[in-house]
């Protein structure tokens, strides 16, 4: 499944156009790298979130669920 997508169907980010943009500006890891949109995400990937307010850091699961890691309030 595509990142973008990914990000959509579990509810991080609204919209797929908005994950997009996000995974382009940079403010999205795959495993602690920069990625592009449509990077397939497997299980065991762990993709941290940068909003403007906290960091977000999930690990998917094997079917495709997420776990959050952990979540880092930013003040």
């Amino acid at each position: 499944m595509r990142l973008d997508k990914f990000l959509k169907l579990n509810r991080i980010i609204k919209r797929r156009t908005l994950a997009k943009d996000a995974i382009e500006k940079g403010f999205v890891l795959k495993n602690g790298r920069p990625a592009k949109p449509a990077s397939e995400i497997n299980p065991g990937d762990e993709i941290q979130i940068d909003f403007a307010n906290r960091v977000l850091v999930i690990r998917v699961m094997e079917n495709m669920e997420i776990e959050v890691v952990r979540e880092e309030k930013r003040f």
